[in-house]
């Protein structure tokens, strides 16, 4: 078995781990370094650093306070307003107050940016630079024609097309997928042999066409494990190759982390998020032929990822 794991101090002390498997083995996980214990990243403008939140953890109100509180009747709420599902609420959040926060925390700025969302920046960073050693593991990525699912402002697709891929990049937003092009046409435009990524406005469901490799960076974290299963297994209908996706774990621990950040919610959490257990993902993986070869954990103070890639098991 190849692996390595490394571990960043970067402020957020920014920990990745790696390990590549040449075969499954069922009902056995590869080792995960134990990390320092998180708090929840689940929205950008989480309040977790308040002394308010902070002293709940640990007293004898939390598990009181987690009982009494209704995040899923929130979620309803978020639905009924915009008078949709999940996807809906996805697109409406991401063209409106989402994009203006996630902009910022997708950007290089810092002025107007808090510590929880700059945390996040450097966790979403790592989870991009991860997979792209992953893809570069595999050889050269000139010419090997790459869906950049869930593009968002181009963090993934321009690293790759400058890489000399072949994107194609979609958002289900208007507002990414126009911000995501202005920062490819600014990094690209003058460099001799660099294909203009490829952007359009689509939901995952949507994508067509057959790519070497599909990429998936922190998306399914907006919908829950039976509407991810299906979009699963639509981008591995795409893949040739490859596919990689990331999403946060569910583990007993994250979850009670979750459940806790609902209790302190920021003045606009409008998002729903969603954990997703390995294993689960693994055998929606397997149902549709294809195996896990290589795993990476992700984690900052504010922000916890879990990254796959996975091959056809023929």
């Amino acid at each position: 078995m190849a692996s390595f794991a490394t571990v960043l101090s970067s402020g957020s002390h920014a920990r990745t781990s790696f390990s590549s498997l040449p075969t499954p083995t069922p009902r056995r996980r590869p080792a995960t370094k134990t990390l320092a214990l998180p708090p929840v990243p689940l929205a950008a403008d989480l309040s977790l650093d308040s002394p308010a939140a902070l002293a709940v953890l640990g007293s004898a109100a939390l598990a009181a306070a987690v009982s009494l509180t209704d995040p899923e009747r929130r979620r309803q709420q978020q639905a009924q307003e915009i008078g949709g599902t999940d996807k809906e609420v996805v697109r409406d959040y991401f063209n409106t107050t989402g994009f203006d926060r996630w902009k910022k925390i997708y950007g290089e700025a810092t002025e107007g940016v808090n510590k929880v969302q700059l945390d996040i920046r450097i966790g979403h960073s790592k989870t991009v630079e991860n997979a792209i050693l992953m893809l570069k593991d595999g050889g050269p990525l000139a010419g090997v024609s790459v869906c950049d699912a869930g593009c968002g402002t181009g963090n993934l697709a321009i690293p790759l097309a400058l890489e000399g891929a072949i994107v194609t990049a979609n958002d289900i937003s208007a507002a990414m997928v126009a911000e995501a092009r202005q920062q490819a046409e600014e990094a690209i435009r003058g460099v001799e042999g660099v294909r203009m990524p490829e952007f359009e406005v689509k939901d995952l469901e949507e994508l067509e066409g057959k790519y070497h490799t599909v990429v998936c960076l922190d998306v399914l974290i907006h919908y829950p494990q039976e509407k991810a299963e299906v979009m699963i297994a639509h981008l591995a209908s795409l893949a040739e190759k490859r596919l990689l996706l990331s999403f946060a774990p569910k583990t007993t621990y994250y979850s009670l982390l979750k459940r806790l950040g609902e209790l302190f919610p920021g003045p606009s959490k409008a998002t729903r998020a969603y954990l997703h257990a390995e294993s689960d993902v693994e055998r929606a993986l397997e149902r549709l032929g294809w195996r896990v070869r290589k795993r990476g954990f992700i984690s900052t103070q504010f922000y916890f990822a879990k990254l796959l890639e996975a091959v056809p098991a023929a």
